[in-house]
């Protein structure tokens, strides 16, 4: 689904993406037809939709993905790093709104520890 908000940003332009509370600098970038908004929005899709599939490969519903153990233990930490670390990263991004982050933290955080509940129920099969 983020994946697809990531992309659906690239068509509705700068509406979702103060929607989303990517922060007003992209928002009119993407008024604007600067190609960096849609760039950002694109390359974030992307790794979202192959971290997806990694997911997906290691819960046996894709075909089975090169290095696939090492890889969701690498997303898994990614995704809870993403959700605590949020005060140092904040400073880096003033743009975005407290929404943004409080919200994309959050999410973070349950997709993180749906990961690790996932990744520890096959970790033998992996």
């Amino acid at each position: 689904m983020a994946a697809a908000l990531h992309f659906a940003c690239m068509i509705w332009g700068a509406p979702l993406f103060r929607f989303l509370g990517a922060g007003e600098p992209i928002a009119r970038m993407a008024e604007k037809g600067h190609w960096y908004a849609n760039f950002i929005a694109f390359a974030i899709g992307t790794l979202l939709a192959v971290w997806a599939a990694y997911a997906l490969s290691g819960a046996g519903l894709l075909i089975r993905l090169p290095f696939v153990q090492l890889v969701l233990s690498a997303i898994t930490g990614i995704y809870l790093l993403r959700a605590v670390a949020f005060p140092l990263l904040k400073p880096a991004f003033p743009d975005n709104s407290d929404t943004f982050w409080l919200v994309t933290s959050g999410i973070c955080f349950i997709i993180g520890l749906v990961h690790l509940v996932g990744l520890r129920q096959i970790w033998h099969q992996l």
